[in-house]
């Protein structure tokens, strides 16, 4: 079954964003079949914990607009993509505090207006 040119479009776009963990260079120089398959799940890991990340953003700025009052419609929503990369800080130095945890992640139904 071939794809649809909305799937192959979505393949591409998330491709194209998986270039930015793997430093532009997702060339796996080695022909071992174990470590091309290592190269790829650690970038796809990498990568989407980055989407997770920015998925868990968007749902709270878009519960905040809603709570604001603010439309949040379905043809808003189909104009953010969780393929943002423009925060990511690939060099540098990185703090970790571990006694710094996140709030957990809170579940909402999304904050839509009816459907007219």
């Amino acid at each position: 079954m071939a794809a649809s040119s909305a799937e192959t479009s979505t393949i591409k776009v998330y491709n194209e964003f998986l270039d930015g963990p793997c430093f532009r260079y997702p060339a796996i120089k080695s022909g071992d079949p174990v470590e091309q398959d290592k190269h790829l799940k650690y970038a796809s890991l990498v990568a989407n914990a980055v989407v997770v990340s920015d998925v868990a953003d968007l749902t709270e700025v878009m519960s905040a607009m809603a709570k604001d009052g603010h439309p949040v419609t379905p043809a808003l929503v189909a104009c953010i993509s969780p393929y943002i990369r423009d925060h990511v800080r690939r060099f540098g130095r990185f703090a970790l505090d571990m006694a710094d945890l996140p709030a957990p992640l809170n579940c909402q139904p999304r904050p839509f207006e009816a459907a007219l």
